[in-house]
């Protein structure tokens, strides 16, 4: 494949790219250091992804991955080393991602994983990969449990995490409705109760009237959630938080409006997607408040923004057959090159420590996925991937996003 002329790439996207392919001598160590992995010549990364099943519209992650590390050893590699970087399929399962972890780690030795996906697949080789002392770096989820350097250091989310999502939420509560009465829907796990409990410490603290008049609960197993919804709409609530996922997330949205309830409407952000909304009704989803962090990819308000231009030229060169609109192989376009940031860090000293360190001090750094304003917030005693959060609300047919951003 020949490489890219300043014609084909776009001079904004080169001046990204040799950002991470020029090599930095200022933080180049004395004398090289290696472990497995990482050589003279290249550098080992794994991840593990769901390439099959129903949650394969991730896979996407790793072949942009693939893309990005193809793209960069064209050029060079990162400090003159070529990237080996394998993407596995765990089809979103627990059993499938230990095996192909553990493949990562002991058969083609890894220097470290990067972009996993799932908190029930990495929870599954959270305690392996400690053990072995493998770094377990921007996670695709957003469990609090991530936030634990002292008793797992070798893992780090790369979402922001529920909790933080959580509280900037409630901030908006108390000042757009001091004297709300909330009512709140939430799945009947983890993920769920990763956002109740700081929502709620949020109004507390306070020191107003806002307060949660109604908590209903719903299991994924459950075919609707009417009934909790109705009680929901009777008891007086006129803030709904729905922390749902999917299906639940699109049925909770629509039977608001069937219902002719009208609260004030806050949405997790991991259902923030078209497709749930449209499968809700974009006119039920009108003024539906969430959180945002990041740009989206393909026609509309960010097309002309250099970092989305240069996602779009790798795209179109190594990734034809991905939509342009596709803000998952987008986000995965923001990880990787985050990856490729911290191997540039290490200089010389390609070691899992190392690794560790350059993505535990990453505070300030600006993936290109990011609204202008948020940033990585990383270090060495507080995995929070990110502080700072925007407001959005969907108008009924796009979210707009707040003018400035909020720090929890």
């Amino acid at each position: 494949m020949k490489k890219h002329t300043r014609r084909e790439f776009g001079a904004t996207a080169l001046s990204a790219i040799a950002a991470t392919v020029l090599p930095a001598p200022a933080i180049w160590a004395a004398e090289k250091k290696y472990d497995p992995g990482a050589s003279d010549t290249e550098i080992k990364l794994g991840q593990t992804v769901p390439h099959s099943g129903p949650g394969s519209l991730y896979g996407v992650l790793g072949r942009v991955g693939e893309a990005y590390f193809q793209m960069l050893n064209e050029k060079g590699g990162i400090n003159g080393r070529k990237i080996k970087f394998l993407t596995m399929d765990d089809a979103y399962s627990a059993p499938k991602c230990v095996e192909a972890t553990r493949r990562l780690v002991e058969q083609d030795e890894v220097l470290a994983l990067y972009g996993s996906l799932g908190t029930a697949p990495q929870t599954a080789v959270h305690k392996y990969l400690n053990s072995k002392g493998v770094p377990q770096l921007l996670l695709n989820t957003g469990a609090s449990k991530w936030n634990n350097p002292k008793e797992f250091k070798w893992t780090m989310a790369g979402l922001p995490l529920y909790p933080t999502e959580a509280r900037i939420l409630a901030k908006h509560v108390v000042g757009v409705k001091p004297n709300a009465k909330v009512g709140i829907l939430y799945q009947n796990d983890d993920f769920g109760r990763d956002f109740l409990g700081p929502f709620k410490k949020v109004l507390a603290d306070a020191g107003g009237t806002a307060q949660v008049i109604m908590e209903q609960t719903y299991d994924l197993t459950d075919p609707t959630i009417d009934s909790q919804l109705i009680n929901l709409s009777k008891s007086g609530a006129d803030v709904f938080y729905n922390i749902s996922t999917g299906k639940a997330s699109s049925q909770s949205i629509r039977k608001v409006a069937e219902l002719g309830w009208k609260p004030l409407q806050l949405l997790s952000a991991g259902s923030t997607g078209r497709s749930i909304l449209s499968a809700a009704g974009f006119e039920n989803a009108k003024d539906i408040v969430a959180i945002r962090y990041a740009k989206e990819a393909g026609p509309g308000r960010w097309e002309k923004d250099p970092d989305a231009l240069a996602f779009e030229d790798l795209r179109k060169k190594y990734l034809p057959n991905v939509d342009p609109d596709n803000t998952i192989a987008f986000a995965g376009y923001g990880q990787v090159a985050t990856m490729a940031e911290i191997l540039r860090r290490c200089g010389d000293e390609l070691t899992r420590a190392n690794v560790l360190k350059q993505a535990s001090t990453l505070a300030g750094y600006h993936s290109p996925f990011f609204l202008d304003g948020v940033n990585y917030a990383y270090t060495p005693d507080d995995y929070t991937p990110m502080k700072t959060l925007y407001i959005s609300i969907f108008n009924g047919k796009d979210w707009d996003v707040s003018d400035k951003p909020v720090t929890e």
